[in-house]
């Protein structure tokens, strides 16, 4: 059974426990960073053999070529209509809200023109093909599907490429029904670093994509991370997180379960509850211990807290909220009576589910916002994916003859003090009378 860590912001100790507790082994496993150099440049030069050979040997995949490994669309639609009505309402449900709520992101192009008739501004487009690795096999992810294609769609990508792999040949059909959802274009059977290769330099059959998003296990992460700059990536993502900030007024079972739920993610899950009454945080404990059999994923829960999790005490709400500003979370619950008192204070966090009835599992399933957050700190300097992860922007100069007598001026005054005798000449020839 999992033991807390117990913490006090009282105790002179506090900070260098809880710096402790937040430590995450970043350390790089130099056989999986070797593995993905050795699979990568595979891929990027024989293409689609290479990925043969890999699908062959990491799925058990047999495939006389890359055309044989495209999922074609009358199986997602056959999925789609095969699903039990529950579980396809619930799905469309969820993309529907997720749809909606990306919209509102959507960025238009903007200008305008100063008084000598010089026009400035920022001319929006989006990507041309995204790129969404989706975990295969047992694993089902069909809410990572609606969360990264949607945006991307409504972003105005021409074309979504989702790979996924299938062990055995075994093919997952909520994830192929939400695909056809989603309005994903076309599925590739392939997964690991070799997907991400594909994706990323391209093969005879597999286009090359702009940018790759979707989450995958250690190998993926780290093809990711190599192709960063060839392609953009959505993030690197950590372990998930939890924060709970609570003011003992939510009953401690729904703050219990709020904790396992991102405890049973994987032993490297972070779950951690804030809370100035210390006998609440003695009544969660009891709650933990008593749910705790009745989940399935026991053991992974139970070592995650142990290892990684924390009631901590704290002198008040607004203590809390200076914690969970250092901590940064994934999932950040703010389940007190009023929560938008305390929104300001907030600085930090991927996600804030505000009120004792917004369970963080909701945000990962069909609240509307994207479940794709930043980790590992990275609050403090990162967003949510959403729709601009799927646009760009270019800046848009149109200079007048007027604007280009006072701007050539400066500019080439500029350009002369930095020795660049070629600028100050470019924008110096631009100055003359008349138009």
């Amino acid at each position: 059974m999992a033991t807390l860590s117990r913490l006090d912001t009282r105790d002179a100790d506090f900070k260098v426990r809880l710096t402790q507790l937040l430590k995450v082994d970043a350390e790089q496993d130099d056989a999986i960073e070797a593995a993905c150099s050795r699979i990568l440049q595979e891929v990027r030069t024989h293409g689609d053999s290479a990925l043969l050979q890999f699908t062959r040997q990491f799925d058990r995949v047999e495939a006389a070529d890359v055309a044989a490994l495209e999922i074609p669309r009358s199986e997602w639609l056959s999925a789609l209509a095969g699903l039990p009505a529950a579980q396809r309402s619930a799905l469309e449900t969820a993309a529907e809200r997720v749809q909606r709520y990306h919209v509102h992101q959507r960025q238009e192009s903007w200008s305008y023109t100063e008084p000598d008739g010089t026009r400035l501004g920022q001319q929006i487009t989006p990507l041309d093909r995204v790129g969404l690795y989706v975990p295969g096999g047992k694993a089902a992810y069909p809410s990572s599907v609606l969360m990264n294609a949607i945006p991307a769609k409504v972003a105005g990508v021409k074309e979504v490429i989702m790979v996924t792999p299938t062990p055995g040949g075994l093919r997952n059909p909520m994830v192929l029904a939400a695909a056809a959802i989603a309005g994903v274009d076309r599925i590739f059977a392939i997964g690991g670093a070799q997907a991400v290769g594909a994706l990323a330099y391209g093969t005879q059959t597999i286009p090359a994509v702009d940018k790759i998003v979707g989450p995958g296990n250690a190998y993926v992460a780290a093809a990711k991370r190599r192709v960063f700059g060839t392609v953009g990536i959505d993030m690197i993502a950590g372990p998930s997180e939890i924060l709970i900030i609570c003011d003992g007024k939510t009953p401690a079972d729904w703050i219990a379960m709020d904790l396992f739920s991102q405890a049973e993610h994987d032993e490297l899950a972070q779950a951690i509850l804030l809370c100035p009454d210390a006998d609440f945080l003695d009544q969660v404990e009891k709650s933990i211990k008593k749910l705790m059999p009745t989940m399935p994923r026991a053991e992974i829960i139970s070592t995650s807290l142990r290892d990684r999790g924390a009631l901590i005490l704290v002198r008040d709400l607004a203590e809390a909220c200076e914690i969970s500003n250092q901590i940064a979370p994934e999932h950040l619950e703010v389940s007190v009576e009023n929560p938008d008192q305390w929104l300001s204070h907030i600085r930090h966090a991927g996600a804030i589910f505000m009120g004792p009835h917004s369970s963080e599992s909701l945000g990962d399933y069909c609240a509307g916002p994207n479940h794709v957050l930043p980790t590992s700190r990275t609050a403090r300097f990162s967003s949510p994916l959403g729709v601009y992860d799927f646009q760009k922007r270019s800046s848009l100069i149109h200079v007048s003859h007027a604007g280009a007598q006072s701007l050539g001026k400066i500019a080439a005054e500029l350009a002369t003090g930095e020795g660049l005798q070629a600028h100050a000449a470019s924008a110096s020839l631009r100055l003359h009378p008349g138009k």
